[in-house]
Order: structure tokens, then sequence, then C-alpha cells
């Protein structure tokens, strides 16, 4: 990685701010005035309207209507330190994508009331600046870090006046208006809000929470529901994740070879080669690590005879995520014990994906996947029943630990703050995209099990979208039952 020079952008003057131990701890006023020209005019004009830029106006014209008279600022968020001087990739706030289309950092959208509505200025990082050398000398200049977006460009490809970052500040300080923020994601801009809140008693601060915490909810609330260029994005990252897992399966000989990090590599390489990401970290979890429900370490063995399940999502370069779960074989031929584990847990996921309907409940997918796994535990006497009693107290948790689902999109698990009286205890409305995702979990030195269920996990995963009549499961396009699992696996691993 080559040194980068950390500018302190003050005047006009050249600026160098060299490491400490960096090579180059000079830089000439000849070598400075030379770079200031020479340079061709790279703007880009009569540029159209990203895709989405239809979509995202309409998704400010509702905001704007739930919060008439008030200041409404949402951050993209910041670059954030790895190490030393390098930095986490970066991944844009999901409400400020969502408002914006934008994915760049150091952004913020602002909705300031006008008397009839609001004014909605995007605040950006303008073109590196040429004159002073920061383009060039700076850690985060183009020269370094790529070629951005003018303002212009910006207010033409999204659609939205924009204005330069470095005037948020002044502009935030102006006028009197209530201001709800999004907080969180910008240290600065949330330090700058409460300086200008000026809260100085306990009551004042609880309402400013209150005030910021109903933005966020209302923004959840209204991505509970996708419109039509949402469901394309998701169905490609679905799409992009089916070909993932194909890949897998195929490399299943080499990861027997390696690690389960070689079923993570695997699946990330598909993601990245076709100009995507993963939408959270990979869980590739072979034999007694698939009992762990988040296993994200991926250090572990991919053994003959074991199962390995793996859970990933790609995501989109427009932030909307996959999440599927597939239980394999890595032989590939399940055991009549793990047939049989598998088996309950498909079961429970078809009774959960038939309760995924317009005006259901959302909990009623939940419930019909959780009774036939208590019924079956039930029968094999890991359980006593009746079963009533079981589902009351919960007794069938012991083995299967979380919910049979959660609602997707542009968070994995998105949506996650909204009313729960609309999300948790709502009804099912056409356009939501949900999880269904039942499992069972057997723990290595659980002694309330036979020995020969122990250290076996089994989670199965698809990706249902609510329509108008019933549902749709996204993630048809991989094989679920375990005759069907063993099919998949024939046609794939080599012969």
């Amino acid at each position: 990685m080559s040194e980068q020079q950390r500018p302190q952008d003050e005047t006009n003057a050249p600026v160098f701010s060299p490491r400490k131990n960096g090579q180059a701890q000079t830089v000439s006023a000849e070598l400075a005035a030379w770079m200031t020209t020479g340079w061709a005019d790279t703007e880009r004009r009569d540029l159209k309207p990203i895709e989405q830029a239809e979509h995202t106006a309409r998704r400010r014209a509702a905001i704007s209507a739930a919060f008439p008279g008030e200041r409404l600022v949402i951050p993209a968020g910041r670059l954030l330190t790895r190490s030393n001087d390098t930095e986490y990739p970066f991944r844009a706030a999901t409400n400020y994508a969502y408002l914006t289309g934008d994915t760049s950092d150091g952004g913020c959208l602002v909705f300031t009331p006008n008397g009839e509505g609001h004014d909605v200025v995007l605040y950006l990082k303008p073109r590196s600046n040429r004159d002073n050398g920061e383009f060039w000398l700076g850690a985060y200049g183009e020269l370094w870090t790529g070629r951005r977006n003018s303002l212009a460009e910006a207010a033409d490809l999204l659609g939205v006046d924009t204005a330069d970052v470095t005037t948020l500040t002044d502009a935030l300080r102006s006028g009197g208006a209530p201001v709800r923020l999004v907080r969180g994601h910008d240290a600065g801009i949330d330090a700058l809000v409460d300086e200008l809140r000026a809260d100085t008693d306990e009551e004042s601060r609880t309402e400013s929470a209150r005030l910021d915490e109903e933005l966020a909810v209302t923004l959840a609330d209204h991505r509970l529901v996708k419109d039509e260029w949402e469901i394309a994005q998701l169905q490609l990252a679905v799409d992009a994740t089916v070909r993932g897992f194909n890949d897998v399966v195929k490399a299943l000989p080499q990861a027997k070879d390696t690690s389960e990090r070689y079923v993570e590599g695997t699946f990330f390489l598909r993601a990245r080669v076709e100009g995507n990401d993963v939408g959270y970290g990979t869980i590739a979890a072979s034999g007694p690590n698939a009992t762990t429900l988040h296993w994200t370490r991926n250090d572990g063995p991919v053994r003959e005879g074991d199962l390995l399940l793996l859970d990933a999502g790609v995501e989109t370069t427009t932030l909307y995520t996959a999440d599927v779960t597939r239980t394999m074989p890595v032989s590939g031929t399940f055991t009549d014990v793990q047939r049989r584990v598998y088996d309950l847990v498909y079961a429970a996921q078809e009774a959960g994906i038939a309760a995924v309907a317009p005006g259901r409940p959302f909990t009623d997918y939940h419930e019909a996947a959780q009774r036939v796994l208590a019924e079956g535990l039930i029968a094999w006497g890991l359980l006593e029943g009746p079963l009533d009693r079981v589902l009351e107290l919960g007794l069938q948790r012991r083995y299967s630990l979380h919910g049979t689902g959660h609602m997707l999109g542009m968070d994995v698990h998105d949506c996650a703050v909204s009313r729960q009286e609309v999300h948790l205890y709502g009804e099912l409305k056409p356009g939501m995209v949900l999880t269904v995702e039942p499992g069972l979990y057997f723990q290595p030195d659980d002694l309330t099990v036979p020995e020969e269920l122990r250290g076996i996990g089994v989670r199965i995963e698809d990706d249902v979208l609510v329509t108008e009549d019933g549902n749709r499961v996204m993630s048809e396009g991989l094989p679920r039952t375990s005759a069907d699992v063993e099919a998949w696996l024939a046609e794939h691993l080599p012969r």
C-alpha cells in the first residue's frame, strides 16, 4: 500500500503533512506549482439520473410530509479506522442510501422546512482541490482514492440539490426549526446537533432523544413494504447468491483439503466477480460448528461425513442483500440420523412458508414452524407433551433457539426499529420480503439428547416475497428437500 500524505487544508497554499517516517519528507515549490497545471477538464455533462432517482424522490416526499416544519438530518457515515491509517470498507448508512441512492462516505441529507414543505439538500464532498495540492497530497485526495462526482454531476445523477459538505455546519446553525437526527453514523454531526439543541436539563434531553427515535422508526416503517424496483434489486441479490451456493458445492473437494475458509472465500469470490459484496459475515459452519448460530470464525475443518451449514447472502451495489441458508452433507449423502433432523426442519419450513400471505399476522409463520418442530421433538422423546404446554413455555427453544425469520431488504435484519404494531404484531402486506429459516441445533455437550444427535446443526432459509395472493420464494433456484439436496450435490460434485 502506497504511502499517503495527510493534509491540513486551511489555506490555498500547498499542504504537506508526511508520515513521521515517510520517505518523502518535503515538497519543492517547483513540484507544487507544476502539479496545479496541465490538467484536462473532466466534468461530465448531460448525465442521466440513476434508475432509482424517481423512487428516492418519492421517498423523500413521503418523509417530508411526515415531519412538517421540522429539520431532518440524515448522515451517510464516515470511514472508520481499522488500523493506524487504514480504514474498514465503507458502507453507507441504510436510511441515507434509501433516500438518496448515494453510497459514498461523508455526505449528509438535510430537510429544511420552507413553509410549504422542505428544501432538501444533499451535502457532499466536492471534487478535490487542485490549487492547494489536496488532490495529490491528501490521504483522501482523488489521486489516492479515485475520482469523485462533482456537485453538479451528483445533482444530475441523484436528482436532488447538492452543496459542499464543508458548508453543512453553517447551514445547520441557520434557522430555528426543531431538529431530528438519525444518530450513530457521524460523531461530528451528532455533536453539532447536540450543541445546537443546547439541551440543559434532563427533560429537554429526553425530548430530543424522542424526536430522533421517531425519525428512525418512521424511516424503518416506510421501508417495510418494498416497491417494484427494490424487489428487483433483491431478486438480483438472491440470484447471485444462488450462483454462489452452486460455486461452493463444486468447491467442496478443495474445501476438505483446507477449511471452512475455503467455503467462505468461494462464496465471496462470486460476490466480487459480479461487482457486489456480501451483506453480512458469511457463516460457513461444518460439523459441530453448525450448532453455533452465528459461527463466523470459519476456521474449522470440512470433513467427510459432516454436515456443512452455509448461511450467506450477496449484497448488490445498491445495498440490497439476500440471506439464504442451506445445510448439505459434505460426502454428498445424508446419514439416516442427519436426514431425520433435516427432514423435520424442512417440514417446519414448509409450514412456515405456507403461512406467509397478505393479511396474515407476521407471527403466524413463526408459530406454524415452531409447532412442527415441537411436534417432532415430542415424537422423538426429547420433549414431554402435551404440545400446547411445550409451545406455551417455549421448551423447543433449547434446540431451536431463534425466531423463524425476519424482514429483509437493505439491512439483513431489515426495519429492526420499526413500530411493533406494524411489524411484530402487524399483518403481512404485499411487497414485504422476509426470511423463513427454522433450525435445529443439538449441542455437542447436550446430555439431554442421544449421542448420535450431538453436534448436528441444520438450518434451511429462503427469502420470500409477500404477493397479492400469497407468496413467492425468491430463492427457489436452490433445492430444499433432502433428496433434492443430494441430487444437487451429485450433479455438481466431481465424479
